[in-house]
């Protein structure tokens, strides 16, 4: 059961952060919020994964730090961290610690921790970790979650709140079923059509998993995607919206046809969920 009692939300990835100064990443973030965005999102790669395979490209988690600190209101995470780069116990740690840089005021942060397998084998093999299979992938990340959830509750100072997971994919035997024991917000590129058999795929390893998914946000892309079917997967259940920016002039102008369409189906302009 996907929950259906919030508001339409919409992330955007600026994805890649490859062929861009930083300077040119700093200003869209500062734009993106002023704009209403509701989630920024990079991606955790080492090298670009269009145009030119040696262009500019800038490390994940660093700079979702810089992010905590620049930005004020809009939440922020990866599209999504790549498990297998990392000590699990290390990326609780490094969230954690995200997590109470992007928190103002006594309020709560805003850091979304969302992970995956991984899949690029270039990554792997240039920064030398060991690629092994999408199974043994899935197996490492299983564990990974496991450890991080084990070490936010032994950190001091604890997170600001329960940081929400994402896990993307649409992997029924494995991926799916680590939706349903870990995830707050599933995100996946699935058609409006398979969205219920997706859904039911969940809620069936909830019920093995011995877990309550009803406040599950399920997510989804619009690139490449036009109003008919952002309609479509919103009444399959689709709250999160994102939207993936690439090259070196980001198109504003289709972030804002997104957000009317987002104040649309809302009703009302700025209208955002408790976090």
């Amino acid at each position: 059961m996907a929950r259906l009692d919030i508001p339409v939300r919409l992330g955007v990835q600026l994805a890649p952060q490859h062929h861009l100064s930083y300077d040119a990443i700093r200003r869209a973030v500062t734009r993106l919020e002023d704009m209403d965005v509701d989630i920024l999102f990079n991606w955790d790669h080492f090298f670009p994964l269009s145009g030119d395979p040696e262009g500019t490209h800038f490390e994940s988690w660093t700079m979702l730090a810089a992010w905590a600190e620049q930005t004020e209101r809009v939440e922020f995470g990866a599209l999504v961290n790549c498990n297998g780069y990392r000590n699990a116990d290390l990326q609780a740690d490094m969230a954690r610690t995200i997590d109470h840089i992007s928190a103002r005021g006594g309020e709560r942060g805003r850091f979304i921790f969302g992970t995956g397998a991984g899949w690029f084998e270039r990554d792997y093999a240039e920064y030398g970790y060991e690629f092994g299979t999408p199974g043994s992938r899935l197996d490492a990340l299983a564990e990974g979650l496991a450890r991080v959830e084990a070490r936010w509750q032994r950190l001091n100072p604890a997170p600001t709140r329960d940081i929400p997971i994402l896990i993307g994919g649409k992997g029924e035997q494995k991926t799916l079923r680590l939706v349903a024991r870990h995830a707050d917000i599933w995100h996946s590129f699935v058609t409006p059509d398979e969205l219920a058999h997706k859904l039911e795929v969940i809620d069936r390893w909830a019920d093995r998993e011995q877990r309550d998914v009803s406040d599950l946000v399920v997510s989804n892309e619009l690139k490449g995607r036009d109003e008919k079917d952002a309609d479509a997967l919103y009444a399959g259940g689709v709250r999160l919206f994102t939207l993936g920016l690439s090259g070196p002039e980001p198109d504003f102008d289709l972030v804002r046809r997104w957000l009317s369409w987002r104040d649309e189906v809302n009703g009302s302009a700025g209208t955002f969920p408790d976090a």
